[in-house]
């Protein structure tokens, strides 16, 4: 089987000539080919989305309103059957991928809100019988790039937004896990969105570059790592379009010595090993301050025990790697914080996954007295690898997050509502947790990190999203009397 594009409401490019390889990462199997879209497919979408743009950015806020309320009730009833799809191409447990959709859908509720998102501002008489009044118009056809990690909440952070605003949105799915893009494309088609605002195109970098290239689309949203987030910003940009382009992380999560112990190694299992730590905002580095490190790490060690690794649709705890190469990948981690000193107290590398005899598997690992040179800690893995570092106080742990070129997501567990507020205050970071481990911001937030974790101006989802989705326009206007005319070239001045 062969999972083609979704362009002008119907399944396109199925022919398996060119295309890649779907798993099913607990057993290693391929189900099926994905199409990658070549230049003529990349144009075919462009066309067909621009044509559909054009009616839809004069649709009526209450009919684009009523679409995404649709879209919300359809995809809350088939949020299970979503679920399902997710975990058997990415690998995560099926209460994981479940968590994913309903995170999704707090996005689609604010995209309800449109016609209230969307006012204007209106400034009667400004100037002698000079009336001023502002819009948001929609910019037209818009591209999402969005990664393997999160096949249906990274697309809903955008799509429903950008649709609501009144573009056309063209999503480039992870050709690791397409399906449930295909899943949303369908749900759309049902909640009554006209063939064409809602396309799917898949593919390689050949897509990437073929959507950064084209002058049909005005704006990208991308999430993915930071190499490839630059790239795209700065590719984009260069042809004139607006970016936002979210990139890779490395999140602290500090414990000072009034925290609650048991609480803190809970949220650092959590954090650091949920969806087997393939999470931009999974925490990777606990910072103990001294001196609760020993009995940190070893409440830690103990929660990882008691974790079963498996088939995330045979209630696991975690479920295994997207694919070989990036299990090995991570592996090779592992192997690499040995050979630089740090200490090995839980390797997941010789995991035995419950009820498989394939799959793409690493257990839960647990590395301590690691140091900021060591690549376990410079590096984003993007696996389930959680390194504690060890600091003398609160300066030395705020120093160590500062100096970090990543700033997407951190936390903090504490008693201390002094050192919390500090914190929040001075870390250079974009979304802080204070005793929350994963500070992902609700929807009518903005989600995004500083530093490294974001090329562009604008965040994802809430406001700024509804910003970067629209442009603003700005009419002046006045119905002067006849007796008012005559020729004046001074410069327009208000009175």
């Amino acid at each position: 089987m062969t999972i083609g594009h979704w362009i002008g409401g119907r399944v396109t490019g199925t022919d398996p000539e060119r295309s890649g390889p779907v798993f099913d990462p607990a057993t290693g199997a391929e189900t099926a080919r994905v199409a990658f879209a070549d230049q003529e497919a990349v144009d075919a979408a462009v066309a067909s989305a621009s044509e559909a743009a054009r009616t839809w950015r004069r649709t009526s806020l209450a009919r684009r309103s009523a679409v995404l309320f649709a879209f919300r009730e359809l995809l809350h009833r088939h949020a299970d059957e979503l679920a399902r799809i997710i975990t058997a191409e990415h690998g995560k447990v099926v209460s994981d991928a479940a968590g994913e959709v309903q995170r999704g859908l707090e996005n689609v509720e604010y995209a309800c809100g449109i016609p209230a998102l969307l006012q204007g501002g209106f400034s009667e008489n400004a100037s002698t019988a000079v009336d001023v009044h502002s819009v948001r118009q929609p910019l037209g056809v818009v591209g999402v790039i969005s990664p393997f990690n999160f096949p249906a909440m990274v697309p809903l952070w955008f799509v429903p937004g950008a649709i609501a605003c009144g573009n056309a949105v063209v999503l480039k799915p992870s050709e690791k896990d397409p399906s449930a893009a295909m899943f949303l494309a369908r749900l759309w088609q049902e909640a009554g969105l006209p063939d064409g605002v809602f396309t799917v195109l898949h593919g390689d970098k050949a897509a990437v570059d073929g959507l950064l290239d084209h002058p049909g689309i005005k704006a990208i949203s991308f999430v993915g790592s930071t190499p490839v987030a630059r790239y795209v910003y700065e590719r984009g940009t260069a042809r004139g379009k607006r970016v936002q382009a979210l990139g890779g992380a490395k999140n602290h999560m500090v414990v000072l010595p009034d925290a609650d112990l048991d609480l803190a190694a809970d949220a650092a299992v959590s954090a650091g090993f949920g969806s087997a730590g393939e999470r931009c905002m999974a925490v990777s580095a606990v910072v103990a301050v001294d001196p609760v490190g020993d009995e940190l790490v070893a409440r830690i060690a103990e929660r990882m025990a008691g974790l079963r690794v498996g088939d995330g649709r045979r209630g696991c705890d975690m479920g295994p790697l997207v694919t070989a190469a990036h299990r090995d990948r991570v592996a090779s981690y592992v192997a690499a914080g040995q050979r630089a000193g740090a200490d090995l107290v839980v390797d997941g590398r010789d995991v035995a996954a419950d009820g498989a005899d394939a799959g793409f598997w690493l257990g839960p690992t647990l590395f301590d007295h690691v140091t900021t040179d060591m690549s376990i800690y410079t590096d984003e893995i993007f696996g389930p690898v959680l390194s504690v570092l060890r600091v003398p106080g609160y300066d030395a742990a705020l120093e160590v997050l500062d100096a970090n070129p990543y700033g997407n997501g951190t936390a903090i567990f504490t008693a201390s509502g002094g050192a919390a507020r500090a914190f929040s205050e001075e870390v250079e970071v974009g979304m802080v947790g204070v005793n929350v481990p994963i500070p992902v911001p609700v929807a009518h937030q903005s989600f995004g990190g500083w530093k490294d974790s974001l090329f562009g101006d604008a965040h994802a989802y809430g406001p700024d999203g509804i910003r970067f989705f629209t442009r603003t326009k700005v009419v002046t206007t006045r119905w002067p009397d006849p007796s008012q005319g005559g020729v004046d070239l001074g410069f327009p001045r208000n009175g």
